[in-house]
């Protein structure tokens, strides 16, 4: 199961990259693909673009020194996947989700991206997910 979350998120953060550059939103993103994508990819990318004024306004107030716009916008989408899991998906441990985001950013962004985007999630999650 851990390995199919895994490749919905890359999926899910790959979506939300392509609708940020089209200017589209993450339904109509959804609604152009030629077959559904899985379940846990839909609800990641629809959850974000439901939720993404409360999740853009948690990842601002935990981006020390960084505005949204400076970030690049694969680290951008990773985090707005993982926030959206740690607010929406208590199912989701905290530590799967922060683990996976650092891999996605280890794998798709910046050498200081994985470093970034930890921090920032797990500030994020001390704030939504205290312990």
């Amino acid at each position: 199961m851990e390995g199919s979350r895994r490749e919905a998120r890359e999926r899910a953060v790959s979506l939300l990259y392509e609708a940020e550059l089209k200017e589209q939103s993450p339904d109509e993103v959804l609604a152009d693909l030629p077959l559904a994508p899985e379940d846990f990819v839909i609800d990641l990318v629809r959850g974000v673009g439901r939720h993404r004024e409360r999740i853009d306004a948690l990842i601002e107030r935990h981006a020390i020194d960084w505005s949204l716009d400076r970030m690049p916008a694969v680290d951008r989408n990773i985090c707005r996947v993982a926030v959206y899991e740690l607010l929406e998906r208590p199912d989701v441990p905290s530590a799967a989700v922060l683990s996976e985001a650092v891999e996605l950013a280890t794998t798709y962004s910046t050498d200081e991206s994985s470093r970034f985007v930890n921090g920032l999630l797990a500030a994020v999650a001390n704030e939504v997910r205290p312990s």
